[in-house]
């Protein structure tokens, strides 16, 4: 391809039509900032400094001279809703809808916005309406996501099934943990009303979704029981062992009673043992602690505990050595040991308490949903303590 010297004459004007443009813009956007009332940028500055109460006060200014200006409307409600003035965010959205000349994307908009306020307001059914309106527009995943949280706050876990089993169709992202959950409450209430053939259906729903669901395994374990069929019920809490070796924990007390009532204690104890030196914890020692100790006696007790401490060191296993000491002491040196004792039980329980993975919420007993965040499966099956060991 030949090089033509006329090219370089196009140089030029590319530049200038480059100018042209830039200055059209520049132009543009001048006339439309002047255009914007003062109190806009004033309400701006406000917003950007962390001043939501003053950027309010701008922001009621402008809608009342330009009562036409959705945006602002916008920004408004959200202000007033992030200050938990749902009642006056509310106004500002319902003001917008009642509007003939809004646009039809703003008027979805405005909808959606309004289906917040409610949610934050805790008006679950109107909330729930319009959403519902909700579902084939631009918002549709939105709606969806809120519709799951409100059947959730509910407790409607049928309907928070089919809402989590229509966001995974609409490719909003799998909820197999969710939805196996939503079964596992069902299957909770059925064994709260005796009824463990209802349960059992339910919870082999739960792991057709989620095989890995641990708590679908123990509640089939318990609704076992009840049906009276021990043996059954001590292979559902061993599938725990299968599915995540550190929730072994919480079926340990289920284990060790129930190879007590088919009176084979000691395979119980060697279970527990075996999950100890696999993974250790303080709620698994806690419960062979005792078992040891009412079968093989407080020596036995004793020396595992020792054992154990020196394999994973911590305040709480140091808290239960001292309790197996106490049990076999001189009574002279009793009443010191349980001085210290006393001293060590109270610091410790500050650190026996589990905590969420997402939003840090810390409690005394284990949640399989997390009463901080609502986020399901977020508590480590180990104590703070524990996890600061094991980091």
């Amino acid at each position: 391809m030949e090089f033509e010297i006329w090219w370089l004459l196009g140089i030029p004007v590319f530049f200038a039509l480059g100018w042209i443009a830039a200055r059209v813009d520049i132009k543009q956007l001048v006339s439309e900032s002047r255009s914007l009332p003062l109190g806009y940028f004033k309400g701006l500055n406000f917003l950007l400094n962390e001043q939501p109460d003053k950027a309010i006060d701008a922001f009621i200014e402008i809608v009342k001279l330009d009562p036409e200006t959705a945006d602002l409307h916008f920004a408004l409600g959200n202000l007033f809703r992030r200050r938990g003035e749902t009642e006056r965010a509310i106004r500002v959205h319902q003001n917008l809808l009642s509007r003939p000349d809004l646009p039809q994307e703003q008027q979805v908009h405005a909808q959606y916005e309004l289906g917040q306020d409610y949610l934050k307001a805790g008006l679950l059914d109107r909330a729930e309406e319009t959403f519902n309106r909700l579902i084939d527009t631009q918002y549709s995943a939105q709606a969806r996501r809120a519709l799951l949280e409100i059947f959730q706050r509910e407790k409607e876990w049928t309907r928070a099934i089919e809402a989590a089993q229509a966001l995974q169709q609409s490719g909003a992202g799998g909820r197999q943990k969710e939805i196996a959950q939503f079964y596992c409450e069902l299957a909770q209430d059925e064994l709260v009303h005796t009824h463990p053939d209802a349960a059992l259906a339910l919870l082999e729903k739960a792991l057709n979704v989620d095989r890995k669901n641990v708590r679908a395994a123990i509640l089939s374990g318990d609704a076992q029981l009840v049906t009276g069929d021990i043996e059954k019920a001590l292979l559902s809490w061993r599938r725990v062992e299968h599915q995540s070796v550190p929730h072994v924990a919480l079926v340990a007390q289920r284990l060790m009673d129930g190879y007590r009532a088919v009176g084979r204690p000691q395979e119980g104890i060697n279970l527990l043992k075996s999950y100890l030196s696999e993974a250790s914890s303080i709620d698994l020692l806690e419960v062979l602690f005792q078992a040891v100790i009412e079968h093989d006696g407080v020596d036995a007790a004793n020396q595992m505990v020792s054992d154990e401490l020196r394999r994973t060191p911590t305040l709480l296993g140091l808290d239960k050595l001292l309790e197996a000491r106490l049990m076999n002491t001189r009574p002279e040196v009793r009443p010191e040991l349980s001085m210290v004792k006393t001293l060590v039980h109270g610091y410790a329980q500050k650190l026996a308490r589990y905590q969420c993975s997402h939003c840090g919420f810390k409690a005394r007993q284990f949640y399989w949903q997390c009463p901080g965040c609502n986020h399901w499966e977020t508590y480590p099956p180990r104590r703070t303590e524990e996890l600061n060991v094991m980091n």
